[in-house]
């Protein structure tokens, strides 16, 4: 954290060229190693993707140098990967995508909806086909742009960003998508962006090279700084090997690591469309012979819960939890950390209490708990106006009941 708020206020950037480094180099060890211990609940495609884009931003050095040429164009490497390796994987994983009909359901079904969410999955259906359109347009053609000269790869970087922050606007994807859009910059001109918005951007002469404030225009780099980001730039494209085969391969992986220090990974999203939502929810109860309307439900902070409740906007901040109760409830079973979620909210555990939005009881440990299964879809209009509720849910069944010490034992839903 004192590292991070050294970036953001700006100090290693005021030091010598190799200023950056250790201090980028600190914070994705650190980060690395909360990852490794995190397992499932760090199993996001975005938490690879900030350990990349984190140790090869102190290579871009500081004020006093121009952003080497090397680390912007792998930098634009990462971003072709994010986005060509989306496409492909839509492309390759559903029907859903190829005939156009995925937003016809991605709205409703996506992991943690936003505020604006309903309000698209309303839209009509031209409406939705234009989504896909627009999603293939730019994840399989416009990106391949980026290495183009400028100003075109300017204009494409800007195209990226335009469809990174509609998906700002209509769900939680976490950091996703505001650390595309920092990668996204690495293709748009000092020129261009003087052009676009105004200020003092400073060039570098290089026709793809993005904003370097700070340094002169006609300020170059030390010998032994372009040979160290050049060593490091063939390093990289050395691990870049098997995320290449992998974009071409009929077997592309997904979110794939393919060494320890998640660099260089394979990313993508959603090849698989969900066409209906399922939901968890786990109720409490203070009666040891509970009736019908002595259960309450314990409240997650993003996920879809109170049919009464609208969603909220969470992104950039990462509800692992609730991320991980969506694909729970994708394929309810007995897994381990669901299981030890029920030990520690029938204890009364404070820790995992705070990660809730409410406990109905108040820290006080629960007498019985019990899984309950749901079918969520939005209200229409006409149901919103009449009952106020953004969801209308069927009920699915019990899934499990836990009561004392034991173990959740398993029902027929």
């Amino acid at each position: 954290m004192l590292l991070g708020a050294s970036v953001v206020v700006g100090l290693p950037q005021r030091g010598p060229a190799w200023a950056t480094i250790p201090v980028f180099l600190g914070m994705w060890g650190l980060y690395l190693s909360i990852h490794s211990l995190g397992q499932r609940f760090y199993g996001f495609g975005w938490e690879s993707m900030l350990l990349e884009v984190g140790f090869v931003a102190g290579f871009l050095g500081s004020h006093v140098v121009p952003p080497p040429t090397v680390i912007l164009l792998f930098l634009m490497w990462l971003l072709f990967r994010l986005e060509f390796g989306a496409g492909m994987i839509k492309m390759r994983g559903d029907t859903a995508w190829r005939d156009l009909t995925a937003m016809d359901h991605h709205h409703q079904t996506q992991p943690m909806p936003g505020p604006l969410s309903r309000w698209a999955h309303q839209k009509p259906r031209w409406w939705h086909r234009c989504e896909v359109l627009g999603s293939h347009a730019a994840q399989l053609g416009v990106v391949w742009l980026v290495f183009a000269p400028q100003p075109i790869a300017s204009i494409a970087a800007c195209s990226i960003i335009l469809t990174q922050l509609a998906l700002v606007l209509t769900g939680n994807y976490a950091w996703l998508n505001w650390l595309t859009i920092v990668v996204a910059f690495s293709a748009i001109s000092d020129s261009f962006l003087r052009w676009l918005v105004g200020g003092p951007w400073p060039g570098w002469g290089w026709v793809g090279a993005g904003a370097g404030a700070g340094a002169d225009a006609g300020a170059s780099s030390p010998l032994w700084w372009s040979v160290l980001t050049g060593a490091v730039f063939a390093w990289l494209l050395v691990l870049s090997r098997k995320p290449l085969l992998s974009l071409f391969s009929r077997h592309q992986l997904m979110n794939a690591s393919f060494n320890r220090w998640h660099l260089v990974n394979a990313y993508g999203a959603f090849g698989s469309m969900t066409k209906r939502r399922f939901e968890v929810v786990i109720e409490g109860t203070l009666d040891p012979h509970p009736r019908t309307q002595d259960w309450r439900p314990y409240e997650f902070r993003g996920k879809p819960g109170d049919p009464a409740r609208r969603p909220r906007q969470f992104a950039p901040y990462h509800l692992r939890l609730d991320w991980m109760m969506w694909f729970f409830a994708l394929r309810p079973g007995t897994d381990r950390w669901f299981v030890a979620l029920l030990e520690k909210l029938r204890d009364g555990d404070l820790a995992v209490r705070r990660l809730l939005r409410t406990d109905p009881f108040g820290g006080t440990p629960p007498t019985r708990l019990r899984v309950r299964y749901f079918e969520y879809r939005y209200a229409t209009p006409q149901e919103r106006r009449e009952a106020g509720q953004y969801w209308v849910r069927s009920d699915r069944g019990v899934l499990a009941t836990m009561e004392g010490t034991g173990r959740p034992r398993g029902t027929t839903a």
